[in-house]
């Protein structure tokens, strides 16, 4: 078979602290009511003075950022007890600040700064959830609906503006195709393609969300649409918000609703003992594209039978004459994982169809259909085996190789997202991602990547 081949094309990074503004304040003080359905939460204050304290409200909890005298703290009231985070390394400024933002993403508190022309630096961050220990802050439970209800902003000292509402993205990763059941691209009326992808915050699993976003190939260019949060199936034992990702978007024409395959990485720690993440699934007849959305997910319980799991995700989903198959990931340990196939008659009764156990850094698991057939596509990551790195592999539903697209492989393990560059055309477009960092040398790894954009060459 003739794999279409790729050559580099564009690089995209819609950085934004705000992806929803629900309040704007100026002057030299406010307070102002700022409920948030997640615990994704920006206050971006810019035109700052000397001195800015900027706070989140809720109750009796007190979440501040404080710049003053050259130096940015997080200051942390809770329980009647107040505790303050500071940067040994970052926490001093050498250049002059004219911006400055509080964070809330997931259970992570962090505080940002910014001057003329630069970019975003993290200064302090501190994890709310606990556990407690000398230094720590008062654990706050951010994913409780009634706390994040309850949240006002605020800020002391002058401002040119001060603006507030849900978390954006610091980078984008996993991008995925949002398709009909049928596998075919679900696209906007002016005919632009849908993405999901993970819209990274300042750290790794636990600061990110799914979001939502139309794709112009000819651009290219991205439109932000929307975000999505999920209640997890077991919410007596973890009740409260999630910002799982790592998602695939359904439209089911026939039922008339989405489908909304996520991976439980929004809380994710592998330190925690039995730590592990599972799919699930959301069914709504919302219109997803555009706002903010809790959504209630039931398990997709996918087979690993055969081999050693601690965890799945990177799901996607299509329905053929015969059923449904289902792509995933299988991990034997963190971070050992493989890709997996599954298929059965509905997406409550699959059964093992393809695994291919000795990869041990491949993920993306995608379908695509070619020439009549259909194809697994996925990614080999750089710690591959020999001859299984740095790649797009092409499998049959056995899971057995076929080929490799003839593609620029950038770095981390970008997803193999092909996307129709119009409804009409042959033309692919390749969209990928990348490990470049931002945000500055406090948040580590987490903070990727650039979109990097492929397009195939005409014969």
């Amino acid at each position: 078979m003739q794999l279409p081949r790729f050559e580099p094309h564009a690089r995209l990074r819609p950085i934004s602290l705000l992806s929803t503004s629900q309040v704007r304040a100026h002057g030299s003080g406010s307070s102002t009511p700022c409920p948030r359905p997640a615990p994704y939460a920006a206050a971006v204050a810019t035109g700052v003075g000397e001195r800015l304290v900027l706070s989140w409200r809720s109750g009796e909890d007190l979440l501040e950022a404080v710049y003053a005298e050259g130096r940015v703290l997080l200051r942390v009231t809770s329980a009647g007890r107040t505790s303050e985070h500071r940067s040994r390394r970052f926490s001093r400024l050498t250049t002059p600040v004219t911006d400055v933002a509080l964070t809330l993403t997931g259970t992570h508190l962090t505080v940002l700064t910014r001057g003329a022309g630069q970019d975003w630096v993290a200064r302090s961050r501190v994890d709310l959830s606990g556990p407690a220990r000398t230094g720590a802050a008062p654990a706050i439970d951010t994913r409780d609906a009634a706390w994040l209800g309850a949240l006002e902003v605020g800020h002391e000292g002058a401002v040119e503006m001060l603006e507030a509402g849900g978390f954006g993205q610091l980078g984008l990763r996993d991008l995925r195709l949002a398709s009909h059941a049928d596998g075919t691209a679900y696209r906007l009326a002016d005919g632009r393609p849908v993405l999901t992808a993970t819209s990274a915050g300042p750290g790794f699993f636990d600061t990110a969300h799914t979001s939502v976003w139309a794709l112009d190939p000819a651009g290219p260019a991205l439109e932000h649409l929307s975000d999505l949060y999920f209640h997890r199936p077991d919410g007596d034992e973890r009740p409260g918000v999630f910002g799982d990702h790592a998602t695939h978007l359904v439209r089911d024409g026939d039922a008339d609703a989405w489908l909304v395959a996520t991976s439980t990485w929004g809380d994710f720690d592998a330190r925690r003992r039995g730590a592990g993440v599972a799919v699930t699934l959301a069914r709504t007849r919302v219109d997803l594209l555009e706002g903010e959305h809790v959504l209630d997910t039931e398990p997709l319980v996918l087979p690993t039978d055969g081999f050693r799991s601690v965890g799945v995700w990177d799901p996607h989903l299509v329905r053929t004459g015969d059923g449904w198959l289902v792509g995933y990931v299988s991990a034997r340990r963190f971070f050992r994982f493989h890709p997996v196939l599954a298929a059965g008659p509905s997406l409550d009764r699959l059964g093992l169809r393809g695994v291919d156990p000795r990869r041990r850094a491949t993920e993306g698991t995608t379908l695509w259909h070619r020439d009549g057939t259909w194809l697994v596509l996925a990614s080999d990551g750089r710690d591959g085996r020999t001859g299984q790195r740095e790649r797009y592999p092409v499998f049959d539903l056995d899971l057995h190789e076929i080929g490799a697209l003839p593609a620029p492989y950038p770095t981390n393990i970008p997803w193999p997202t092909l996307v129709p560059a119009s409804a009409e055309g042959e033309e692919l477009v390749l969209v990928g991602f990348d490990g470049t960092r931002t945000g500055g040398s406090l948040l580590g790894y987490g903070t990727h990547g650039d979109v990097v954009i492929a397009r195939s060459l005409s014969d």
